[in-house]
């Protein structure tokens, strides 16, 4: 018998450690190919990201070529314009204009500038000669307008810096003031065009990686396509510069530095087999929580069912057993006789008691303890083996009182004094201690028998298990049952050492 309860417990252990590691299995199968799917959109997405960086940089190495070619011809024409105010001087400050060939060079260096505009003011601010203003004069047609055209252009480009003063006699002086050439002008303006776009193309760009254009000279953010403020932007350059190195520019205006990460596609479907194992993890939990919650009710039922039955079959014979003892009062059998047969009855009715209430919500009382176990002690001594001690250390204090059942916890202590004295094999030490703790009160029970295997303790409360010979494996889950719910306490292998005894311990919480 003993074999085939222990024979279903094992291949229950064993079907649940079987489905354990085929779900297992399904998971890191799942894992595994959901996460090379992933790996390979990620590649995708970063080979995207790298050619858009690519086309950045070549799209900013041209801009900054472009930059250094408008550079240089500034530079060039700022050289020729040198030159043109030199000539200029030589001009004003010669008598004979005829004889002196330095002078009839300087006027081929000032007809030679036939882009650059300029413009010769008197000290009173009269436009004395002006020169490549032509453009700005093509809906003006007197005299006066073009003065005034002259002189508003002059003013501007007195602003810009862009004029040198000339002293044709002592203490007389001419402005010269000049402009930049109009091709220049608009080799500037499509310099500005491209760093323009530079920036908006990095602010427009949303859907494929995050990056911050980042000024070394004014220490700002001077694109981005992330939302946050200042500081966070400058939190978030520092840890894109450990992921990929930033890329440099110069526009001329100072050192730029474009920051990049991966793209939010990339960092989700990084997260995506985390996240499914979860929802994987989460959807088993909660499976398996409902499985076990309907497998608790449904015993729980049967429980409640076999008992109610049981404590109906053994009505009707203990009634007439009743009624057997009083009759044989009545006929003066020896007395000894009807006295333990009175005792048994007594017994018999208490267990029908039993089973009436494991079927129904057991009704608590607020008892002494130390009294409940001390008395049915004194009925389970002369029943036990005469080899084993039975001792019983009370409590300190002499009333002990918590809510409890005393016909239900009668069945609690005759389980496991009597699972205690078949680990014993019918000799050895029994001791049932009681003590206050903080929140409980304890009842240890103590014997001196073979021991539980640390892989058995929790197994040894579960329904058909038993390591007897003709055992069924339901002494131990009635005490769980009765302590964990009637009782609302904990029943538990306190300590165990193999052949050395085991220690059952019991709490009862107070209220």
């Amino acid at each position: 018998m003993r074999k085939a309860h222990n024979g279903l417990h094992l291949n229950k252990q064993r079907w649940k450690i079987f489905l354990a590691l085929m779900v297992l299995i399904v998971i890191a199968v799942s894992l595994l190919l959901s996460n090379r799917f992933v790996s390979k959109i990620a590649e995708r997405e970063k080979s995207k990201a790298k050619q858009w960086v690519t086309s950045i940089k070549k799209k900013g190495d041209l801009v900054q070529l472009s930059n250094a070619i408008f550079t240089e011809l500034k530079k060039k024409e700022k050289q020729k314009i040198d030159m043109v105010v030199e000539a200029q001087k030589i001009l004003l400050t010669k008598s004979d204009l005829s004889k002196n060939q330095d002078v009839k060079f300087s006027l081929s260096i000032i007809q030679s500038n036939i882009d650059i505009p300029v413009v010769l003011l008197t000290q009173d601010n009269e436009v004395m000669q002006f020169r490549n203003m032509d453009s700005l004069f093509n809906e003006y047609r007197s005299e006066y307008e073009q003065d005034s055209i002259c002189k508003i252009k002059a003013r501007q480009w007195t602003d810009l810096g862009q004029f040198q003063r000339i002293e044709y006699l002592d203490g007389e002086f001419l402005q010269f003031v000049f402009g930049s050439s109009f091709e220049l002008e608009r080799l500037q303006t499509k310099s500005d065009f491209l760093i323009a776009s530079f920036s908006d193309e990095l602010k427009d760009n949303k859907g494929l990686i995050p990056v911050i254009l980042w000024d070394d000279s004014s220490k700002i953010v001077e694109a981005s396509n992330v939302k946050g403020s200042s500081l966070d932007l400058r939190s978030l350059k520092e840890e894109w510069a450990i992921q990929n190195k930033p890329l440099t520019f110069d526009f001329g205006t100072g050192k730029k530095q474009l920051y990049f990460s991966d793209s939010q596609e990339v960092v989700y479907l990084q997260w995506i087999p985390y996240i499914q194992f979860l929802v994987l993890g989460l959807l088993i939990f909660v499976g398996y929580f409902l499985f076990s919650t309907y497998r608790k009710a449904e015993q729980k039922r049967v429980w409640a069912g076999m008992a109610k039955e049981t404590a109906h079959q053994l009505g009707t014979p203990l009634s007439s057993l009743m009624g057997w003892q009083s009759h044989l009062e009545n006929i003066k059998v020896d007395p000894m006789i009807t006295q333990e047969m009175k005792k048994d009855l007594v017994r018999l009715e208490r267990i029908t008691d039993r089973f009436s209430k494991i079927g129904s919500e057991a009704k608590l009382q607020e008892e002494d303890i130390n009294k409940t176990i001390e008395n049915n002690l004194e009925y389970l001594r002369p029943r036990l083996s005469s080899k084993v001690e039975l001792v019983f250390q009370k409590a300190p204090s002499e009333n002990i009182r918590v809510f409890h059942n005393a016909s239900l916890m009668d069945w609690v202590i005759e389980n496991l004094c009597k699972n205690a004295v078949d680990a014993m094999q019918g000799v050895g030490r029994l001791e049932v201690t009681v003590s206050n703790e903080k929140s409980a009160i304890a009842i240890d029970f103590k014997d001196s028998g073979k021991g539980v295997s640390s892989k058995n303790q929790k197994a040894i409360f579960e329904p058909g298990f038993s390591t007897k010979k003709r055992g069924w494996g339901l002494g131990l889950a009635l005490v769980k049952r009765i302590i964990e719910e009637h009782h609302k306490g904990k029943v538990f292998v306190a300590s165990s050492k193999i052949n050395e005894g085991t220690t059952f311990r019991i709490l009862l919480p107070k209220r």
